[in-house]
């Protein structure tokens, strides 16, 4: 690991001596530095990495960070970042990741993804989106709903049913959507924060090609598992550093307003930093097992976690500030900045990501091995449930 360290430091520093950071136009340093193997460090060489341990990629973002190099925007695109590019990694073909990880990386190309249904709700397995074989492409119908930042994004990772004869989650087939095609329509949903980060998506007519397809025909539901996986790490994985997000947000507020201190807030402030710390130590161990393999459903449980301290924090948060937590200056803002923001913002991460509901299962059932909930339609054909 020594000589990886100070060969990467040594890359970076012949990069940085090329490419000065304040010299160079932001799109073009990216650009040359995903080209120099320097984005994804622990991606393969063949794949614009340079075959390096995952653990070195924070200190490969340290070094540009600590020279004044530009950074891809990485909020803006956590979705193609967290997700699509993971995905299209372990499942993809060649020329997929040769077409799809350079501007994804870069941020020039923003990701959504098409998964949750009205009609499904969280049982992304009962999906009705249907895509039909149509010569070398495929046709999609159907509508998706709280799909995030689609009113921005180019691309979207879809899960879609081209098969509704056998087991629901035996007929799905996961696609790759140019969001800029005819029949894309998408419709802002306005939340309680006010703003509209979430949209509803039709799909009418949308051809695909199968060149964009991933993985196999009805083998939807295992790439999209994937996915998931890969999202409850991005959601749940946690901060690095001690007292940061909401937890810091709550201590600092309550190192601000001593006059407002009670016995009652001061235990429920200790029993939570207590358990944000747990989580934040779960979620670094998750990370380094993601970084020796693939994510396990132990990210459900971060996830799952994550939501509900957030939630409470938040809570807490806002009875610290009384009156002054609830003035909320903009309400179609998407910084972070209000604690009334905080609060509101925070009642979404029991629904997004999967719901705190469904993941109770996956945590019963596939890490603690407790017996599954009866589930009557498991051997029907997916035309053939009640819905």
């Amino acid at each position: 690991m020594t000589t990886e360290i100070e060969d990467l430091r040594h890359r970076v520093a012949a990069f940085l001596s090329d490419h000065d950071p304040a010299a160079s136009d932001p799109l073009e340093f990216l650009r040359a530095r995903y080209d120099a193997g320097l984005a994804w460090v622990h991606f393969p060489v063949e794949h614009g990495g340079l075959g390096l341990p995952l653990a070195l990629q924070a200190e490969a973002d340290r070094l540009f960070a600590e020279a004044g190099g530009p950074d891809n925007q990485a909020y803006l695109n956590e979705i193609g970042l967290g997700m699509a590019a993971p995905t299209i990694l372990a499942f993809g073909t060649d020329e997929q990741k040769d077409r799809f990880f350079r501007p994804l990386w870069t941020g020039e190309e923003i990701w959504c993804q098409l998964f949750s249904e009205p009609g499904a709700g969280s049982d992304l397995a009962a999906i009705a989106t249907r895509a039909v074989r149509d010569g070398d492409g495929w046709v999609v119908n159907g509508q998706k709903v709280w799909t995030s930042m689609a009113q921005i994004a180019r691309w979207a990772i879809l899960v879609a049913r081209t098969n509704p004869d056998v087991p629901k989650h035996q007929g799905l087939t996961y696609f790759l959507c140019d969001m800029t095609d005819p029949g894309v329509d998408v419709r802002p949903l306005r939340q309680i924060t006010g703003e509209a980060e979430f949209n509803e998506v039709f799909l009418t007519d949308v051809r695909i090609p199968d060149s964009h397809r991933l993985g196999a025909e009805g083998a939807g539901w295992r790439v999209a598992n994937a996915t998931l996986n890969n999202e409850r790490v991005a959601l749940g994985g946690g901060a690095d550093a001690r007292e940061t997000g909401t937890v810091g947000e709550v201590a600092r507020t309550w190192r601000a307003h001593p006059e407002r201190r009670t016995h009652e807030l001061h235990d429920r402030l200790l029993r939570l930093w207590v358990e944000a710390e747990v989580a934040r130590v779960t979620g670094r161990r998750t990370r380094q097992k993601l970084a020796v393999g693939r994510p396990g459903p132990e990210a459900a449980a971060a996830k799952l976690v994550s939501a509900r301290l957030n939630q409470q924090l938040s809570g807490l948060e806002l009875e610290l500030l009384a009156e002054d937590g609830l003035r909320y200056p903009d309400w179609t803002q998407t910084e972070y900045d209000d604690a009334g923001y905080r609060y509101l913002r925070a009642k979404g991460n029991s629904i997004e990501g999967g719901t705190s509901e469904i993941l109770r299962n996956v945590v019963s059932e596939r890490v603690l091995g407790l017996p599954a909930e009866p589930r009557f339609d498991k051997d029907l054909p997916w035309k053939e449930l009640q819905r």
